[in-house]
């Protein structure tokens, strides 16, 4: 595995251009611009001279043109499996990417659906539709327990959030994935907020999901690590108890996909965490700090591993 070591040199980060790709708002480009105080071209702006070192922004995988000189690649999103999806990625070019506050977001997301389905505030909302005044029984959530599944940056937020709630949390990583495992006949909730890699692709099969005896499913992590099959045969069987899932393997879903049809599941539309353009500026400033100060930003990707 290839840990992110290749940065660019102290030289060629002083001679580099920064491109920000279309995607990214004029708002946003100018708000780089002023964060890093040098100028940060549009994708459309002439082609570097060759040899000159460039670093971009954005989200999509570069297209690593013959003649341009890419010594670094800021993503604007978390996730990087569609940027490492294509191909290897060149040695020489150092990868970053935008987290900022996307663990307090999606920690709030996930705690906030756990207490709402404590309080049933999906059948009050029901009844209300009918007007029909009907009492129904809560549950705390203190002293539940959840699994969740990725112990990143953003797993272990959300571990912390649903711990302030009182909840026994289990989180599970690459070393620990059996541990948590054994215990998913106990679980009241399982998170999942896996990478996509070889390795975590439809993790969540008929094995792991029919091991579950009522627990909620939180998907917040990729979409393909969840078998979508084998989650509609779980929650006809009664092994889950119901699903969230902001995430599909394919997105968005048109008016007919599987995801709609599945019984006691809410579809979110890839929103529990959003990446705001004062991220991008923050952690793209914090990783050009490191860098210049000759070291490996915290959020450089070591590409070998794919997340």
């Amino acid at each position: 595995m290839r840990e992110p070591t290749d940065v660019p040199a102290a030289e060629d980060l002083d001679a580099a251009v920064v491109v920000a790709d279309d995607e990214l708002s004029d708002g946003l480009r100018q708000a780089l611009a002023a964060a890093l105080g040098r100028p940060v071209l549009p994708a459309s702006a002439p082609a570097p001279a060759p040899g000159t070192p460039v670093i971009r922004v954005g989200g999509r995988r570069p297209s690593f043109t013959p003649g341009e000189r890419l010594v670094w690649f800021h993503s604007v999103r978390a996730g990087v499996d569609a940027l490492l999806r294509d191909g290897d990625w060149p040695a020489e070019v150092l990868l970053t990417r935008t987290v900022g506050r996307m663990g307090e977001r999606m920690a709030q997301y996930v705690l906030g659906w756990v207490l709402s389905e404590c309080q049933r505030v999906p059948d009050f909302l029901a009844a209300h539709d009918r007007a029909q005044w009907a009492r129904r029984d809560t549950e705390l959530a203190a002293g539940q327990l959840a699994l969740v599944y990725g112990a990143g940056q953003i797993g272990s937020r959300v571990a912390r959030y649903l711990r302030g709630a009182g909840i026994r949390v289990v989180e599970a990583g690459r070393a620990t994935a059996d541990e948590a495992d054994a215990l998913l006949p106990e679980a009241r909730w399982v998170i999942d907020v896996l990478p996509l890699t070889p390795a975590t692709r439809d993790f969540f099969g008929p094995r792991r999901l029919g091991a579950l005896r009522g627990a909620t499913f939180v998907n917040i992590g990729r979409g393909a690590t969840a078998d979508l099959a084998a989650l509609e045969a779980a929650l006809h069987a009664g092994h889950v108890r119901s699903a969230v899932l902001d995430v599909l393997p394919d997105e968005p879903a048109a008016p007919g996909h599987l995801a709609w049809r599945l019984p006691r599941t809410v579809l979110t539309s890839h929103t529990s965490g959003p990446t705001m353009d004062e991220d991008v500026v923050a952690d793209l400033t914090a990783s050009w700090r490191a860098v210049a100060e000759g070291g490996i930003p915290a959020l450089a990707v070591p590409v070998g591993r794919g997340y």
